[in-house]
């Protein structure tokens, strides 16, 4: 089991989203997993403005769907970011290793998923009259709580 932090993005639609997420992955250190269906393709534009000089930094896995992404990654506790989380984000424990789930911007993670680990997952605070915080942005939260928690490690 690696020792640092794993971004998963389960089917994501759209491209300065993932862009900015790949960004935010390159320069914390966290893996980055992206889950097809994709909405773009890798070498949208957009997708690679958001994060053009960081693509170097990033390490990146594409996985055809979701079984084939828990088949190669059996190891590490998974947290699932929904709107529906049963706890807040600074309620959880990340341990290291673990991997952070996010949904596609239209549903968010399927029900099915949710359903494999209810006991983790976890949600932003927001007022009830919001649908959601933009994707990338709620990626950026919770991946610095969780860096927080470990004291940052590798970073300055």
């Amino acid at each position: 089991m690696n020792k640092h932090l794993n971004i998963v993005m389960v089917e994501p639609e759209i491209p300065p989203n993932t862009g900015n997420v790949a960004r935010l992955c390159a320069v914390t250190g966290a893996s980055l997993h992206l889950v097809k269906p994709l909405g773009f393709s890798i070498d949208d534009k957009q997708l690679k403005r958001a994060g053009l000089d960081y693509w170097n930094l990033l390490d990146i896995s594409i996985y055809e769907n979701f079984a084939e992404f828990e088949e190669k990654n059996p190891v590490g506790p998974r947290y699932l970011a929904t709107t529906k989380g049963g706890r807040t984000h600074t309620d959880i424990n990340y341990e290291q290793g673990g991997y952070l789930l996010f949904g596609k911007e239209t549903k968010g993670l399927a029900p099915e998923i949710l359903a494999r680990y209810p006991d983790t997952t976890l949600r932003l605070p927001m007022r009830t009259e919001a649908r959601s915080l933009n994707l990338s942005n709620s990626v950026a939260v919770v991946v610095y709580e969780a860096l927080r928690q470990w004291g940052f490690p590798g970073l300055v």
